[in-house]
């Protein structure tokens, strides 16, 4: 199956414009939560051989283990860019930064020992098939570790993403309705672990596993 070029070229349009001002807009947010557990959840990363997916503009570099080998890709020319400008000397013999798409990854077949993503398939246009290429490139028994924000399990509050997401997804390219526990199972990978990180269980830590 193809990715729908044209929602593609959208997204990416999205974040090519919005990568100047992307870090700025997600500040309060990144110092209140996000860093926390980008810290831990490349805690739990031992690769050695590590695909990081939508690097945007590098914000898990710091994190990063040491003794790991990276490939990261993204969507976005101009966010990679930015990602590029914060590798230091050392990182660039051991990290290699990409632009490409998720939906199409240009890798054989059971490459990766492990996969990270954080923040990244609310903007995947097709979210499942970006989930099966990423199988597709693990090895069997290769985890997949996720930060990702998603629709609200309240029904009420449930209700309300599900009326907004199309508007912010227009402005912003994001959706903000998206179930992707659901969407992780659906691609075949096995669900190991779920853990809710903030009230209302829009904020999650998945770990899946590539079973067979």
């Amino acid at each position: 199956m193809k990715p729908d070029t044209q929602q593609t070229q959208f997204t990416k349009k999205r974040y090519d414009t919005a990568s100047t001002i992307y870090n700025l807009f997600e500040w309060p947010m990144e110092q209140l939560w996000y860093k926390k557990w980008r810290k831990k959840l490349w805690r739990r990363v031992n690769g050695p051989k590590v695909l990081e997916i939508g690097v945007g503009t590098g914000k898990n570099i710091p994190y990063h283990p040491d003794k790991i080998k990276l490939t990261g890709i993204d969507l976005s020319p101009n966010m990679l860019k930015q990602a590029k400008r914060l590798l230091a000397e050392e990182q660039k013999e051991r990290v290699t930064l990409q632009e490409m798409d998720v939906q199409e990854l240009d890798f054989p077949d059971n490459h990766f020992d492990e996969v990270v993503a954080t923040f990244v398939f609310c903007s995947v246009p097709d979210p499942v098939l970006g989930l099966k290429e990423v199988l597709r490139v693990t090895k069997p028994g290769g985890k997949l570790h996720l930060l990702e924000h998603m629709r609200s399990g309240n029904p009420l509050f449930g209700a309300a993403m599900d009326k907004l997401d199309g508007p912010i997804h227009y402005m912003s390219g994001v959706h903000i309705a998206r179930q992707t526990v659901e969407n992780v199972e659906a691609a075949g990978w096995k669900v190991e672990q779920v853990k809710n990180l903030t009230m209302g269980e829009i904020f999650k830590r998945i770990e899946a596993v590539k079973s067979h």
